[in-house]
């Protein structure tokens, strides 16, 4: 009866995890505006990038990812339903993870979770393997999403600094290169580094807009991909390419500014979503400690686990609409 019980708390805690993601990812979201504005940019970018020929590269990639065993490549491949999009997930974190070692982890992560949940927690099999499935892909996801994020918001806070350096240096009558190059060497990371990146790459024959493209695939900004597009319409058109780049690098600034002063007005309303989020916990942390018979009544009642799961499923929906009022697209 004890197990039944058990069961039940945790299939209604595991549905109602699943509902409070759904209500996160549908409160929090990014507006049709910024969906619109990121395509009309990949559009732009396929008008003005160059024909250039991957194989080599792709190839070579592929060839580093290998794990050694066909087998296990194969079964890889099988699984990995679009491995071009996690390469990408990879690449932007900054890190050198591929995707055979990021395959491991999850396997293993998996393993442990069952294990430990069958062994130690005495719970069914049935019910092991799909937490352990489900943490095994949630966790290294969240993990590569957030590194990510991480990044380029730390690109973002120097990058206007970077462009400012490449206006100062075509105004002292460098070349685009040149400035490319004295951005790298001078600009902190990870924007010395990107610009690093596309110096070498200028060194062994590739062109400036083909560098610069290919770092956009790891810094999926607009405020980049507009520094893309200016340098590609100013080789081709002609123009005053460091006054064009000095108000785009006024205009980030502006930007920034912007956002911090809307994170400050909006921080008591993120406090307060903290602190009523967290008080059903706290208080729950509390009374357990105190008596915990008292508490235990609310689990082991199969009425108590369908109120556990809709008070969840009210504070998912309240932190998500708070989410939601707080952020702006600048």
């Amino acid at each position: 009866m004890a197990g039944d019980q058990l069961t039940m708390m945790l299939v209604v805690a595991g549905a109602t995890l699943l509902i409070s993601l759904l209500l996160v990812f549908a409160f929090a979201g990014g507006s049709n505006h910024e969906s619109s504005a990121k395509r009309r940019l990949s559009e732009i970018s396929e008008g003005q990038a160059i024909t250039r020929k991957p194989k080599n590269r792709e190839s070579a990639r592929r060839a580093e990812e290998s794990s050694g065993l066909k087998i296990l490549d194969t079964v890889l491949r099988k699984l990995i339903p679009n491995p071009d999009l996690l390469r990408n997930r990879l690449e932007k974190t900054g890190i050198n993870i591929t995707i055979f070692q990021y395959a491991m982890v999850t396997v293993m992560l998996m393993a442990i979770v069952i294990t430990f949940s069958h062994l130690l927690y005495d719970i069914g099999l049935l019910l092991a393997i799909p937490m352990g499935i489900a943490t095994g892909l949630f966790i290294p996801h969240f993990v590569i999403g957030f590194l990510g994020r991480r990044r380029i918001n730390k690109f973002m806070k120097t990058f206007p600094e970077a462009i400012e350096l490449l206006v100062r240096g075509l105004r002292a009558g460098l070349p685009i290169s040149e400035a490319i190059v004295t951005v790298g060497n001078d600009a902190p990371d990870p924007v010395g580094k990107e610009f690093r990146g596309v110096a070498d790459a200028m060194v062994v024959g590739q062109t400036l807009e083909s560098g610069l493209w290919d770092v956009s695939k790891r810094i999926d900004l607009p405020d980049f991909k507009f520094l893309i597009i200016a340098i590609s319409i100013q080789r081709e058109t002609g123009g005053n390419l460091a006054e064009t780049l000095a108000g785009l690098a006024n205009t980030l600034r502006k930007r920034r500014q912007i956002k911090l002063k809307i994170k400050a007005m909006s921080s008591e309303a993120r406090a307060s979503a903290w602190i009523i989020g967290s008080l059903p916990f706290i208080m729950f942390f509390l009374l357990w400690l105190a008596n915990d018979s008292y508490v235990m009544k609310l689990v082991e009642d199969p009425r108590g686990a369908y109120m556990i799961g809709a008070g969840l499923t009210l504070i998912a929906t309240g932190v998500g609409i708070m989410a939601k009022m707080v952020r702006f697209e600048i």
